[in-house]
């Protein structure tokens, strides 16, 4: 079913189906909440999945230069006080883990758990701030293209791009799709996102870390990075992903989350 609500005077979109136990998917940067559609179908009856266009993307509006992840937490807040669900499992996948982290350091009470899915809790170095202003130059010179064309294939492993050549022209497809305009806010959004290393290190928030060993935009040492820096949680490392296990190595993911929530219901 597709929804819609209200947020800082634009409309936010969001789709939800089945009933029980509440998963949030969070999508990235330059994806909207269809990239999820394939991964989504693949869970039983018994999972409720509720899966949001983040404001810059997709069906969703934007207010203004800036989304801070501070802010798109609270849209996802405004869905689950919509809703009227006590807590949810929270998964934030590459820009939606940033926008996770928030979620995790101001609504902590309303997560059963979160999982960081191809993402990480560091704020931007300052080499990957020069990166996003270089991205926002291009798309004020209307070359949104361009940055499409280099990104998606990327995201997917070397190998992946070969063999899974719809899946990267329909990841490509919904990025062409989303708005400058978002575009821009959501890069600045990132850029300013502060550290939350506190956060991931909680040990009252159970934590599933899922790493691709073939990204190329989290290497392998960072996710390891993250891994030691909570011990608590539970790791999944999907050996044939790159940035998008969940499209590369879907079954494997949602085993994993259904067996999460299970032992948290």
């Amino acid at each position: 079913m597709q929804k819609r609500i209200e947020f800082s005077g634009t409309e936010v979109a969001y789709s939800d189906r089945g009933e029980g136990p509440c998963l949030v998917l969070l999508h990235g940067y330059l994806e909207t909440g269809e990239i999820w559609d394939s991964f989504a179908d693949l869970f039983p009856q018994g999972y409720r999945l509720i899966i949001p266009d983040l404001p810059g993307h997709g069906r969703s509006g934007t207010w203004g230069e800036m989304h801070s992840m501070d802010d798109l937490a609270g849209v996802v807040n405004a869905i689950v006080e919509a809703e009227g669900i006590r807590k949810i499992f929270l998964v934030g996948h590459s820009m939606g883990g940033y926008v996770l982290m928030a979620f995790a350091e101001l609504f902590p009470e309303k997560l059963l758990g979160y999982s960081l899915f191809h993402s990480t809790c560091f704020a931007d170095t300052d080499e990957k701030k020069v990166n996003r202003d270089r991205e926002i130059s291009l798309v004020l010179c209307g070359k949104t293209r361009q940055i499409v064309l280099v990104n998606i294939p990327k995201a997917f492993s070397m190998d992946n791009v070969d063999l899974m050549p719809e899946e990267v022209e329909r990841a490509r497809r919904i990025a062409l799709e989303n708005s400058d305009e978002g575009i821009v806010a959501l890069l600045n959004g990132m850029k300013s996102r502060p550290d939350r290393t506190a956060v991931l290190k909680d040990p009252g928030l159970p934590l599933l870390l899922i790493g691709g060993m073939k990204d190329n935009y989290i290497p392998v040492e960072v996710f390891e990075r993250l891994v030691s820096l909570a011990p608590h949680a539970r790791v999944l490392r999907l050996e044939e992903s790159g940035h998008m296990g969940f499209i590369e190595e879907p079954e494997k993911v949602v085993q994993a989350f259904m067996e999460m929530l299970d032992q948290l219901k």
